[in-house]
């Protein structure tokens, strides 16, 4: 190292220790890279065509830039799974919808609900009694809207899914009131 270069990163540690408040720069920076490098995962149900359980895997957690989401999603998707919106009760595409399958987050293509689980709320929203593996979703106090509920989201991209009520039938006595943009329903396969 030259005499100029020792003198150039010796004023470039000495300022980048005042930007810290003191804290060694080499310290920052490992710290710094570290936490952009480090990827979240979760643990999720996977599960075949046919809706039967296949296994149990960790998978990174999917982070997207409101940018790329409202590249992949319509305008309703992104308010109701980004911002958590709501759909007006009735016209989502799946509260009557009968036909046998697996509802998908449409965010990133977990599944969650299977539909033996889908039963007639009255609400005008898909509702569904269980999820199809506890591990594909959480949920999380919701106090908006002057209001206490127990908001539902995909485990792996945090999609806002609806929220679940303890007013729904047996088995489980829930009532997992979900928004038709959130979900992609997958006809069963057979065979």
């Amino acid at each position: 190292m030259t005499p100029a270069s020792r003198v150039q990163h010796a004023h470039r540690r000495r300022f980048l220790q005042r930007l810290a408040g003191g804290i060694p720069a080499a310290f920052l920076l490992k710290k710094s890279f570290g936490a952009t490098t480090a990827k979240k995962t979760v643990r999720i149900v996977q599960f075949d065509g046919a809706g039967l359980r296949t296994s149990v895997i960790e998978v990174e957690k999917v982070e997207k830039t409101d940018a790329d989401w409202r590249k992949q999603l319509t305008p309703e998707q992104f308010e109701i799974t980004r911002r958590a919106g709501t759909e007006i009760p009735g016209t989502g595409k799946y509260a009557n919808n009968h036909a046998d399958g697996l509802y998908h987050c449409i965010c990133c293509d977990t599944v969650l609900f299977d539909s033996k689980t889908k039963f007639e709320s009255g609400t005008g929203w898909p509702s569904f009694y269980q999820p199809i593996a506890k591990e594909n979703v959480v949920t999380h106090r919701d106090t908006s809207h002057g209001m206490i509920r127990d908001e539902v989201l995909c485990v792996r991209c945090d999609a806002h899914l609806g929220h679940v009520f303890d007013d729904g039938p047996p088995p489980t006595g829930l009532r997992y009131c979900m928004n038709s943009a959130a979900l992609n329903f997958v006809p069963r396969h057979k065979g």
